[in-house]
């Protein structure tokens, strides 16, 4: 197989071959039935090679002998890499920079992934070559179809050392493959595996590029290449004893040294090589253990603590200066560096082109061309296209051409609309729809417009209704006024229809009349009808479309002199004479190939070959074909298509290139566009290609052609290169890169200024200055032949086509316009033009500028090259954070493991780092072909940065640097000492502020009830005075009643509890008893019955019985911390606890005795307990908090007196009063109104128990609304579960007579800061069916106070102040402030404003004040700080449950440092503030309303901030519609973010990137790791508060199960 030379396949097996490639990427086809079918199909043309097993595919190794190797290697003499960005210079200083990377081991935890996702990723089938990187639409980024690197880039050595012994280990497979056309197969080789790919500098045996990389290694003394080859080998071999070898051993060794250097002599001047080295293997393969070294067990922290160290690496060098944002947060500004480089040279000079000679016989206008040469030599062949076999299918000549174009303007002008309405009139603008294989119906169609003297709009075929841009388009045509598109009958029949056969409208487009311009469906026009043929004149010839960074497209007018003068600058700068032959592959639409192969052939007479886009794509070589055949004189192309000839160039010696005088590269502008050229030049010399006929010429949309390279002569001077530093363009300045440096930038000239035009470099922001010479800037050019506006926008247009520069004096240097081209570049020696970039490329991030083309370059030089697919990256920036973050996306290949993405990812990152020292923010890979399409087949830039923002670019992998890119976060924050005793005396605290104190109305007169110190006693005289009076009902879930009880009933059961707990159970007095029932009647009667036996009961919430694992244990818990010496219960939950299920949760025997009261004894106790001293407990509250602590707490009969009191007086109830509760009884608020507080102020309650609302959501509303109740307590899970659940039904709801109009209050009673959010969705939705919007308010208590506030204002006593306003009791606080415990209100919507609700109205006989935690001084109104409270009701002291009697004292019986250090307080563990609100109690006084904030234990302290997790939660929350739920907490100083996905896994890695950029931009804080988990995996407790703590200990143990696990760098 070595020596023999692949046959070259005949057309038509070609041809079936890319059917094949089409059908497999189609999906038609699966990949075994692809090889199938495709080695059948080839099997014909190759005999059997001997190192090939003919089962498999897969090579054996054969030797090689040195000369055939050498031949193999002239005939794939280049990368397979998407050539616009090959530079081989560049690869090796990319392998450089990773080698530094190497010697500190770099550690980077993978991310964690559920198999799911893994599978999904590689199914994508491998697709035939028609994409492209880029970094933006249809410029650089339509290299389509290199198959970047697909396993091609075997040959590690530029034919030294590696070089030789490897041809055979190409596999056969391969090789046909690239034949066919330049695509490589999916097996990859194995000597790619070998040498783990990584080829240093290979330079393809390009002699100028290795004359190239000799200049830069030997500043500018020319080496011979022998030399040049071995200076390299010892370059590189230190490295090799370091690396761990993840690959095999290299088995290609350097025995053929001398053999491989002769051959390499013989052959290309200076072609370089380079020396095989093994890469490193990143991921978690070596540190896989804690910073001292101890191995972990638990997976996830082992990672993370891997991302600890990684971070404690050292950062880039801290910044000094800070700006201010809005306040004193201080955000660090990033500060010039004293040494970066500054421009030093001389204000530069204009540059002027030469003279446009205009000749005698040039024509006044193209028409006027059109017409003569249609009439003078109608035979001449204008246009020949080609099928996509390559056989002409069709010769336009100038009479046909001629002829059909009148036929067009006539039908345009005459038989559209009416005679007295005509459609079309001239100067109107009409689109111009026509696919890329037909040119010679754009042409007619074109040439037609212009004689009609209509304006036409070249667009792009839509293929879909909703075409990646084709929205943007339809925006353009609709602003330009566009009512006719005109179309081939073939695009016409291809274009998406409706049933009815009529062409939908397009997303954005406005109404179209379509019109074929085919001469078939045209009416001739009338003998004496002719054309009206002007001079060339100021009107609108045609109107360009221009796609911008953001995704809008412009409109560019091109008026009929600039498009005639224009043709006259390319024809004398290209020498272009009449009948030439020109080849183009460009787009004919727009741009080059519109210039060249449309409007200057015509005013020449020029013969245009035009190369389909799709035949290119069969066939690459086919534009070098057709210029042998015809002898061509010019062809136009792109470098992606010099490329493809590379890799698809057989050794086909009827090929001969002589006949070319010049070959105009289209994006010569491209900086990465001179490997190719140089390539090309290398490998096709022999083929007669001429040095000097490679002229890259630079445009843009706006300034036509800006520089074109001119043919010279032969033997005269080779052209210009810079080779510059990369650090220096950075900074904007140029600097020749003289050392051996890593990071350079080689530039080709573009040749001189346009004929007739002037040219200057001006500062790209700001002013129009002039640069210096040594500067980076857009050039700007003054001619006629360019555009004169964007259309329709006059303040884009002024700015760009009416720039007047002005020299360093402010003087403007002349009174012409200049228009500023969008390219970045300066003018070199000898008036050449040098372009470095577009200023859509440019990227500005910490003041330095990175062009978005270097950077895909640099990522496509990453081994293993092969790992992207067809070199498809797009590469862009977000702003996060006040500064530009650079963002790379990028398709894996579709076989490409976890392992080697992580792998790529991790170098990718180190080799931008290391050449461009900037940080990459983010880094995704998504499945190949997935990023959204231009026309031609690039990435659609601006499509896929939408994308990547929406959270819908659904990457296969992602990993984001926040904690290496963001440098300008705050300072963190030193705390300030805290006001003392001295500034109190003096009475100067803070600022005039008044010491922040508050407390609830006095509790004033005894009525009848308040005399009794017990509740029990309460009970027994209801019973006797009021003995039918019903005190509760309990309703089911169809709203009917369950049961009821009367104030006897109540005592006669519960004197029987009594009894049955004396006899059965024989108590003592203070025993404690657990009462397990379900929400109900029993439960009170239990209680009550305790009470009467003088026992101490505890109510526990019942397992669940569909989940006794998890709820069980709780139960067992609080059982035996509270040391109940038996349990109450219901029958049925007293099997349950015996169970066989219960037995696996716990150990059943060791429960104490179970009684179960639903028989209850007949007879009564001898004698009901009489307490003696009211200070002896009533009852033990438990409850686990947030943060998954149990704790209980005592109350005394003389606190839930006291308790009931103050609620009885908050809430002014009395016996005729009905309250309804839907509430957990068990702990809290919420028991104490469930059990207590209708026996001691006599109304009835009706109870509602929450769970009955899961079957019935309404059932609390409409019992609400059935017993007009008016006052009505629930918590958030209800509240929730209504808005949720009823948010669609309140149209059925009201005709169902659901009236909420009496409801007075609807209290939330909960333990946490107000969720405003969910009270008013509640308080809107329900306002339909009359509910007040002011009658929702919450409550706060905690554990060492049940219930500090309840109840809003009176709804009576705000009327006269206006129910219109807004609620008073809503605040706005500035977010930032509060993270520094300041308290700052600001208007509602300011950025940064959190609102906060007032948690209700205190307590009578309840003081507050505001406690700094940490001195325990008192706090000023203007700051956060810990609420303490002293009241009656407070609970006595924790149960057992610390054991530590120091934080019993410190929690209970608190005093202040000083100022009033008398009194003894509670405190509650919650951060808030008072402040004095206009409104006035009953009594007169200022209402002082409390804000809670949030739990201190909660609270997280970062960077010296304190952070509230729901604030984080919240923001996060917004950013993407499928998080659901999120909650938030720390590990070792890292955040940890928890999202709950709803929607399909897919989505899960774009949630990683939105999470990181609100949580930075809102809160200013880096997010560690981001856990993405299913639905539900939050735990939520009863009250329906999030379990942070439990979630982070599910998290590190790794129990979560999570679909992916992110973890930022």
């Amino acid at each position: 197989m070595a020596d023999r030379d692949p046959v070259p396949l005949p057309a038509e097996v070609r041809a079936r071959l890319a059917e094949l490639e089409l059908e497999l990427s189609e999906g038609d086809i699966t990949q075994k039935g692809y090889e199938k079918k495709r080695s059948k199909l080839i099997g014909a043309f190759f005999p059997q090679a001997p190192g090939m097993d003919p089962s498999t595919g897969q090579e054996r190794r054969t030797p090689v002998t040195p000369s055939s190797s050498s031949r193999y290697h002239r005939r794939r003499s280049s990368g397979s890499r998407d050539e616009r960005y090959r530079s081989d210079v560049h690869t090796e200083a990319v392998q450089a920079a990773l080698a530094k990377h190497k010697e500190r081991k770099m550690a980077v935890p993978m991310p964690s992934k559920r198999r799911s996702l893994v599978v999904q990723t590689s199914m994508d089938a491998y697709t035939p070559p028609d994409t492209s990187s880029g970094s933006e639409g249809e410029g650089p980024g339509d290299a389509d179809g290199e198959e970047g690197g697909d396993g091609e880039e075997e040959d590690g050595g530029g034919g030294g050392g590696g070089g030789t012994s490897r041809e055979g280990s190409i596999s056969m497979e391969h090789w046909i493959n690239r034949a066919i056309h330049g695509t490589s197969s999916t097996t990859t080789t194995t000597s790619s595996t070998a040498s783990s790919s990584s080829s240093s500098t290979r330079s393809g045996g390009s002699g100028a590029a290795g004359g190239r990389l000799a200049d830069v290694l030997a500043q500018h003394v020319h080496i011979s290449a022998h030399h040049h080859n071995r200076h390299h080998h010892h370059h590189h071999h230190h490295h090799r004893k370091t690396e761990n070898h993840s690959a095999p051993p290299d088995v290609t060794g350097y025995t053929n040294n001398t053999a491989a250097d002769d051959i390499q002599v013989e052959r290309a001047p200076g072609a370089g090589t380079a020396a095989q080295r093994q890469t490193p293997k990143y991921g978690n393969a070596e540190l896989m253990e804690t910073g001292d070294g101890v191995p972990v067990s638990s997976r996830v922290s082992a990672k993370i603590q891997q991302l600890v160290n990684t971070l404690k690496r050292p950062k880039r060098p801290p910044l000094r200066e800070f700006f201010v944002d809005d306040f004193e947060e201080l955000l660090e500004v990033q500060q010039p560096d004293p040494n970066q480089p500054k421009a030093e040279g001389a204000q530069m000079v204009l540059l002027r082109g030469e003279q446009l000679g205009v000749v005698t016989n040039w024509p006044p206008s193209l028409e006027a061309a059109l017409q003569r040469w249609g009439t003078i030599s109608p035979k001449a062949p204008c246009l020949t296209t080609m099928d996509n076999n390559g056989k002409p299918l069709y010769v336009l000549t100038y009479g046909k051409l001629w002829s059909r174009s009148v036929k067009v303007a006539y039908n345009l002008l005459h038989k559209l609309g009416t005679k007295q309405e005509p459609l079309v009139r001239p100067g109107d603008r009409v689109a111009l729809v026509f696919p890329n294989n037909d040119p010679a119906a754009f042409m007619t169609a074109f040439y037609g417009c212009l004689l009609a003297e209509v304006v036409p709009v070249p667009i792009e075929v839509p293929l879909t209704r909703k075409d990646a841009g084709s929205q943007q388009i339809g925006f353009l045509l609709g602003s330009c006024g566009v009512t006719v598109a005109l179309t081939s009958d073939a695009c016409h029949k291809g274009l998406p229809k409706s049933p009815t056969g009529e062409i939908p409208q397009f997303k954005g487009w406005p109404k179209v009349l379509w019109f074929v311009t085919e001469s078939k469906h045209l009416s001739k026009p009338p003998r004496d009808w002719f054309p009206h043929i002007k001079d060339a004149n100021q009107d609108t010839a045609y109107i360009e479309y221009k796609t911008c960074k953001d995704g809008s497209v412009l409109g560019v007018t091109v008026m009929r002199i600039a498009m005639l003068t224009h043709c006259q600058a390319l024809t004398q700068s290209c020498s272009y004479t009449e009948a030439e032959t020109i080849v183009n592959v460009l787009d004919f639409k727009k741009d080059v190939g519109l210039w060249h192969a449309v409007l200057t052939s015509v005013m020449n007479m020029m013969h245009v070959i035009s190369i389909p886009y799709a035949l290119m794509k069969v066939n690459p070589l086919s534009w070098i074909q057709k210029v042998c055949q015809n002898k061509a004189k010019v062809a136009c192309v792109k470098s992606r298509d010099m490329h493809w000839a590379l890799v698809a160039h057989r050794e086909q010696r009827d090929i001969s290139l002589s006949s070319l005088r010049m070959l105009v590269v289209a994006d010569g502008s491209n900086p990465w566009s001179i490997s190719s050229c140089d390539a090309f030049l290398n490998v096709f010399q022999t083929k007669g290609l001429k040095p000097e006929v490679i002229c890259p010429c630079a445009s843009s949309p706006e300034a036509l052609t800006v520089a074109l390279r001119r043919p010279v002569e032969e033997g005269s001077d080779p052209p210009g290169r810079g080779v510059l530093s990369m650090q220096g363009l950075s900074h904007g300045v140029i600097r020749v890169d003289s050392e051996e440096k890593l990071s350079v930038l080689t530039l080709q000239d573009v040749g001189s200024v346009m004929p007739g035009g002037m040219m200057c470099v001006v500062k790209p922001e700001g002013v129009p200055q002039l640069c210096k010479t040594d500067e980076i800037g857009e050039l700007c050019v003054c001619t006629v032949a360019t555009g004169t506006s964007y259309y329709g926008l006059a303040g884009m247009t002024k700015n760009t086509f009416e720039v007047f520069p002005v020299s360093n004096t402010g003087a403007p240097i002349g009174e012409f316009p200049f228009t500023r081209t969008g390219l970045l570049g300066f003018i070199g020696p000898a008036g050449l033009i040098f372009v470095a970039g577009k200023m859509d490329g440019l990227m500005v991030v910490g003041g330095r500028q990175h062009n978005a083309d270097d950077i895909v370059a640099t990522a496509l030089a990453v081994e293993p090259m092969k790992f992207v697919y067809r070199g498809r990256i797009a590469v862009f920036s977000i702003t996060v954070l006040h500064d530009e973050r650079i963002v790379v996306v990028a398709e894996q290949r579709p076989d490409s493991t976890e392992e080697d993405s992580f792998q790529w990812m991790s170098r990718v990152l180190q080799a931008i780092d290391g050449i461009h020292q900037v940080g990459v923010y983010c880094l995704a890979l998504v499945p190949s072909n997935t990023l959204p399409k231009t026309p031609l087949g690039g990435i659609h830039l601006s499509e896929t940065k939408q994308l990547f923002l929406e959270g819908a670019l659904h990457p296969c992998n992602v990993l984001m640097c926040p904690h290496t890119c963001v440098t300008n976060l705050p300072k963190p924050r030193q705390k300030q000492p805290e006001i003392g005793p001295a500034s109190v005396m003096v009475g100067n605290l803070v600022s005039g502020k008044r010491i922040a104190q508050a407390s609830g109305r006095d509790l004033a007169q005894i009525e009848d009830n308040d005399q009794f110190l017990f509740l029990s006693e309460v009970l027994q005289w209801r019973a006797q005075t009021t003995p039918d009076h019903v005190l509760y009902t309990l309703l089911n879930s169809r709203g009917t009643i369950a049961s009821s009880l009367t104030c006897v009933q109540l005592h006669k059961r519960a004197e029987k509890i009594a009894g049955m707990l004396a006899e059965r159970a024989h108590l003592q007095d203070g025993d404690h008893v657990a009462l397990v029932y379900p929400p109900g009647i029993d439960l009170i009667v239990a209680f009550y019955g305790c009470l009467y036996a003088g026992c101490v009961p505890i109510t526990v919430r019942p397992p669940h019985p569909q989940n006794i694992a998890t709820t069980l244990p709780t139960v067992k818990m609080i059982v035996e911390v509270s040391r109940s010496v038996c349990v109450m219960t219901t029958q049925l939950i007293c099997k349950l606890l015996r169970s066989k299920e219960a037995s696996a949760a716990v150990d059943v025997r060791t429960w104490p005795p179970v009684l179960d009261t639903d028989d209850l004894p007949k007879k009564k106790p001898p004698l009901l307990y009489k307490p003696s001293n009211p200070d002896t407990l009533a009852y033990m509250d438990f409850s686990v908090s947030t943060t998954g602590m149990l704790a209980g707490v005592k109350m005394s009969h003389t606190a839930t007196s006291a308790f009931c009191r103050s609620i009885k007086l908050q809430c002014e109830l009395y016996p005729s009063r009905e309250v309804a509760i839907c509430l957990d009884p068990y702990c809290g608020l919420g028991f104490v109104l469930w059990c207590l507080c209708s026996v001691y102020s006599g109304h009835q309650s009706i109870l509602i128990p929450p769970a009955e609302l899961e079957v019935n959501p309404a059932l609390w509303l409409s019992v609400v609304s059935q017993y007009k109740v008016r006052d009505t307590f629930c918590s958030y899970s209800v509240m929730e579960l209504c808005t949720k659940g009823l948010g669609l039904q309140t149209e059925l709801l009201k005709s169902r007579g659901l009236d909420l109009s009496r409801v007075r209050t609807c209290v939330v009673v909960a333990e946490e800061r107000p969720r405003i959010a969910l009270t008013q969705s509640f308080s809107k939705l329900f306002k339909d069916l009359g509910l007040h919007p002011r009658a929702v308010s919450t409550s706060f208590g905690c554990r060492v106070n049940l219930a500090i506030c309840l109840q809003p204002h009176r709804l009576g006593k705000l009327a006269d102040q206006g129910t219109s306003g807004p609620d008073p009791t809503t605040v706005f606080v500035d977010m930032r402030a509060l993270r520094h415990d300041r308290v700052r209100l600001v208007e509602r919507g300011s950025p940064h404003s959190l609102p906060l609700m007032e948690s209700g109205k205190i307590l009578p006989g309840v003081r507050i004040i505001i406690a700094n935690p940490e001195t325990k001084g008192p706090m000023g109104e203007s700051h956060l700080g810990e609420i303490w409270v002293h009241s009656g009701h407070n609970a006595s002291g924790y149960f057992t449950v610390y054991g530590d009697e120091a934080l019993q004292s410190d929690h209970f019986n608190s005093r202040l440092s000083f100022g009033d250090t008398q009194t003894v307080w509670a405190r509650t563990g919650y951060l808030g503030f008072l402040r004095r609100t206009e409104l006035t109690d009953a009594s007169g006084e200022r209402h002082d309303a409390l804000y809670v904030v949030g739990a201190l234990e909660e609270a997280m302290e970062l960077r010296g901030m304190r952070y509230h997790p729901i604030d984080i939660e919240t923001s996060v929350i917004r950013t993407h519609k499928s998080i659901t739920e999120c909650a938030v907490f720390t590990w070792t100083n890292l955040l940890v973010v928890v999202v709950e996905l709803d929607g399909s896994e897919h989505e899960a890695l774009d949630l990683v990137p939105l999470v990181t950029n609100v949580v930075l931009e809102e809160h200013y804080l880096i997010v560690g790791v981001v856990v993405v988990v299913d639905i539900g995996v939050i735990p939520i407790n009863s009250r329906g508060e999030k379990q942070r703590m439990h979630l982070r200990d599910g998290f590190l143990a790794d129990q979560l199960d999570p679909i992916y696990v992110a973890y930022n760098m």
